[in-house]
């Protein structure tokens, strides 16, 4: 997650309330999803941005996750998302998003 993201995001955090934030991570690799999921729920791992060190616990999904698609209707889902998952490695994407989750959400 780039530095502007991590100032955005602890803004929003500061301004509304970590219990009324969820971050959509959109990232298209386990990997890369799995860092922006730790850096809004734990803090940026790297030490570099404006989450260094700042575990701000947040609500992390990303798209093909089951409870985000389960929200969305299924038609807007399929035109902006479906297309996706067909290249996507969705499994490993929710299991590294969903351990970042799990582990260092509060809210």
């Amino acid at each position: 997650m780039d530095l502007e993201n991590q100032r955005r995001v602890k803004e929003l955090t500061e301004k509304y309330g970590a219990e009324n934030i969820v971050v959509l991570i959109g990232g298209a690799e386990a990997e890369s999803a799995g860092l922006a999921a730790e850096t809004v729920t734990a803090g940026d791992p790297t030490f570099a941005g404006p989450l260094a060190g700042v575990p701000l616990g947040l609500k992390v999904y990303h798209p093909v996750e089951p409870e985000f698609k389960e929200s969305v209707d299924p038609d807007v889902y399929d035109e902006q998302i479906g297309m996706m998952e067909m290249v996507l490695d969705v499994d490993s994407i929710i299991e590294e998003v969903k351990a970042m989750r799990d582990e260092h959400t509060k809210y």
